[in-house]
């Protein structure tokens, strides 16, 4: 593709008689080949500007940059932008051949909720009988297809090579996350969506964002530049839910479990295999449990109709939607008490999970929560994860979670700060993972519930900075085999 072909998209004013072929794109220099083109990118750890010089010895025919080096001019021809990141997005799309064009395609932020809704958004067409791709959290699918993922939202080079290979096989819709991290650092720019969902606004990514203030900012970013033609879908039940439609153009839609919406719903009775629940006047049987699930598959509902599938149809699909992995997975023991394993890693999703096994339980049963605290990431959510859990579990036991660089023993004092006394008198701190699971077998009863929290699907546990295979579901099973035996 010629140079002037691909750079139409960022609007530079470039107004050059050089316009070399270009054989490739990217942002890192280390991948610079004869006739790539670089997009100096600035970024959190590393300036790609200061990079231009190597790349240009790899090769590089052209170079997007905020600042062109004197030293350099004539060794390459040089674009000029205001915002490289977001350059790099769009230069992509056109390099891809513009893939989210083709594609209908819905995005999914807040911080709980999104990788359970945009993963039911994909499996919900696909059993409609759509092609559908997806970018979470979990994994990216391309129709059928797995494709390991390492962020929940990836670079843009990555975005855009996926829905390429979406667009090849075949697929008509996509829905991805949309982080927060994603939002600021331009990783979304060049994408072209047909609808926006906001899920919730906790406390989350204090270590990057500094401020709430500043992490609802970036989630409000995406809707403010969602086009007119699309749908924007909001949470009415979170207090920020319409802070994110003030200045969307996109068509405004909410979603309620406690007030008039446009998708509203009411949970009649609930099940750990279950919930029965009413969602606009029509009632339905699915198999999720907790309130914040119900308002997961609202959401889910919301699109799925507001995308133009028949409200009926959508229901009777969403009847049979399973839980994604790790989140609420129930694993039964052989001794009558229930495992549930969560990716809850906030207050927030912590007190969503335990009301919801509270909603089921009734005071019948007690409730055993595992729970660390990730290192290297907000500290100050530790003491509230603790005080969460102590609130709403009958003993708690902290632990683990993914220490990364930090004492996995610190942490867990962190934790136990903003624990009470009487709350310390039901707390156990046990910093090796595996065993805080078993203990909680250990003191679990017939009709009692463990809560193992944190993890997830995720199948590591990153210790000094190296990841160690660990799975919750693998241990608890392990155990429960071993109580069968």
């Amino acid at each position: 593709m010629k140079l002037k072909e691909l750079i139409q998209s960022i609007n530079t004013g470039y107004t050059g008689t050089e316009n070399p072929e270009i054989t490739g794109i990217h942002s890192d220099s280390r991948q610079i080949k004869d006739g790539f083109l670089f997009v100096a990118v600035r970024g959190t750890v590393v300036d790609g500007h200061t990079f231009i010089s190597k790349a240009i010895e790899q090769g590089a025919a052209a170079v997007v940059c905020e600042e062109v080096p004197e030293d350099l001019a004539g060794k390459a021809v040089f674009i000029p932008v205001k915002d490289s990141a977001g350059a790099l997005g769009k230069l992509a799309s056109v390099w891809y051949g513009e893939p989210s064009k083709q594609l209908k395609l819905v995005g999914v932020t807040g911080t709980n909720g999104k990788t359970t809704i945009a993963t039911l958004l994909y499996e919900m067409f696909r059993k409609l009988g759509y092609k559908a791709g997806l970018l979470s959290t979990v994994c990216n699918y391309i129709d059928g297809e797995a494709v390991p993922t390492e962020h929940t939202t990836p670079d843009p080079l990555t975005i855009q090579s996926l829905m390429a290979a979406m667009v090849e096989k075949g697929c008509e819709y996509a829905f991805m996350e949309v982080s927060s991290h994603a939002v600021h650092q331009k990783r979304i720019s060049g994408l072209d969506f047909d609808g926006g969902i906001f899920t919730n606004l906790t406390r989350d990514h204090l270590d990057y964002h500094g401020t709430v203030e500043n992490y609802l900012q970036a989630k409000k970013a995406f809707f403010d530049h969602l086009p007119s033609t699309a749908f924007a879908l909001t949470n009415a039940d979170d207090k920020n839910g319409m802070v994110m439609l003030q200045n969307t153009p996109a068509r405004k839609l909410t979603y309620s479990l406690r007030t008039l919406a446009d998708f509203k719903g009411k949970i009649l009775e609930s099940h750990f295999d279950g919930t029965e629940m009413v969602i606009n006047d029509r009632e339905v049987i699915v198999h999720f449990v907790g309130r914040f699930n119900a308002s997961n598959l609202l959401a889910v509902y919301g699109a799925t109709v507001s995308l133009g599938i028949d409200p009926e149809e959508a229901l009777v699909v969403l009847s049979t939607l399973r839980s994604v992995s790790g989140r609420f997975e129930t694993i039964a023991s052989p001794l009558g008490y229930t495992a549930i394993v969560d990716y809850a890693h906030t207050p927030d999703a912590l007190t969503n999970v335990l009301n919801g096994i509270q909603e089921v339980l009734q005071g019948k049963g007690k409730i055993i929560t595992v729970v660390g605290a990730g290192g290297n990431r907000d500290k100050g959510k530790r003491p509230l994860m603790a005080k969460e859990a102590a609130k709403l579990s009958d003993q708690v036991i902290l632990t683990s979670d993914n220490p990364r660089n930090e004492d996995p023993e610190e942490i867990i004092r962190d934790m136990s700060a903003g624990l009470a006394p009487e709350d310390m008198a039901r707390t156990l701190c046990i910093t090796d993972r595996t065993q805080a699971i078993r203990t909680a077998t250990m003191l679990a009863k017939k009709g009692d519930v463990i809560l193992v929290a944190g993890k997830g699907h995720e199948d590591y546990q990153e210790v000094k900075g190296v990841k160690h295979h660990f799975d919750d579901r693998e241990k608890l099973r392990e155990i429960f085999n071993l109580q069968q035996s």
